[in-house]
């Protein structure tokens, strides 16, 4: 349905005097494909690279380099009233923050019928229906339509956010990070809509968040960004049941699971930068099995069983299961 291929972005920031601007290394090299009906989890530490991913999939921002392919179509090359008509109503977006992405000043009712007003969908007749069934989709009671934003609990508004993102009937729904600002009792139940929806509507989806356990359960593939960079990328049981590379494994040891019992794994070693990133393997200065092969080029893509893949010099193999001893015990401590 959609695709990137070898997709860099780059800003310019002001760093080092008035008249001196960096490079910013926000996407390098990405390739990435969602089929229609398939959830995508994306994953990575704060500033890894995932927002920028899920701006160039919703054609928010433009790649520096490289392509983006939607049903074949270059979406680039599009003309601009193609790519909001085509486009601009098959991509959906859920943001982070129900209480900032939602406008105050807008009832409910307003807020659905928005995109449907600004793409001219049906009659007034058949706007107001579908804002109905929008309601009944995510599970809201109809006297929601006549609430502001404000007087709606963070799930409330966070289920009128999908709802919005659903008023076009889009094919992809790119939702990031939809359940960080809700409380821990709220997210089950947005996440099970999520997956309700996709079963319900064929939706394609990508997720994206921190928390590689909560992307475990809900997505069919799982990609790990690190510093912009996509280092590994599979089927999520592939990708969290036998991690490759060792960021993958140190994201996993971070997150607590009821299912495993993993050894903690505390990263050491400086914090890259995306202005001057390392040469080589980007997590080479935090990594307990970096050499001096890991500095001399960025890992090729490494092919594992069925869709697995990875980018990495000294993977973690099956032999050594995950939380195994390192071979640099410095570099690495348990808490």
């Amino acid at each position: 349905m959609i695709r990137l291929d070898g997709v860099h972005v780059r800003h310019k920031a002001r760093s080092g005097g008035v008249f001196r601007r960096d490079a910013v290394y926000a996407l390098t090299d990405a390739t990435l494909e969602v089929g229609r009906g398939e959830i995508v989890g994306l994953v990575g530490e704060s500033g890894c690279g995932k927002s920028t991913l899920a701006r160039v999939l919703t054609g928010l921002q433009k790649p520096t380099e490289g392509q983006v392919h939607f049903h074949g179509s270059d979406l680039w090359e599009m003309s601009a009233a193609r790519r909001r008509d085509e486009f601009g109503s098959a991509v959906g977006v859920v943001f982070q923050d129900p209480s900032t992405a939602l406008n105050p000043r807008l009832t409910i009712r307003q807020i659905l019928r928005d995109p449907l007003d600004v793409h001219r969908r049906g009659t007034r007749e058949e706007r107001e229906a579908r804002v109905e069934e929008l309601l009944d989709l995510v599970g809201l009671p109809g006297h929601t339509l006549a609430a502001l934003p404000g007087q709606l609990s963070g799930g409330q508004r966070q289920r009128v956010a999908i709802a919005r993102a659903l008023a076009l009937e889009p094919e992809l729904i790119v939702a990031d990070e939809p359940t960080s600002a809700l409380d821990v009792s709220v997210r089950a139940q947005v996440l099970n809509l999520l997956v309700d929806l996709r079963e319900r509507l064929g939706l394609g989806m990508v997720f994206i968040s921190h928390d590689i356990q909560t992307v475990r359960y809900l997505a069919d593939r799982i990609a790990v960004l690190y510093l912009g960079r996509i280092v590994e990328e599979g089927r999520a049981a592939d990708v969290a049941g036998a991690p490759a590379h060792p960021y993958t494994e140190a994201l996993l040891s971070a997150t607590p699971s009821l299912l495993e019992t993993t050894e903690r794994i505390v990263l050491t070693g400086p914090v890259p930068s995306a202005t001057n990133p390392p040469s080589g393997c980007p997590f080479r200065t935090r990594c307990w099995k970096a050499d001096d092969a890991c500095a001399t080029v960025f890992p090729a893509l490494t092919p594992g069983s069925g869709e697995h893949r990875w980018h990495c010099v000294h993977p973690q193999t099956p032999a050594s299961p995950t939380g195994a001893p390192a071979p640099v015990p410095s570099a690495r401590s348990t808490t």
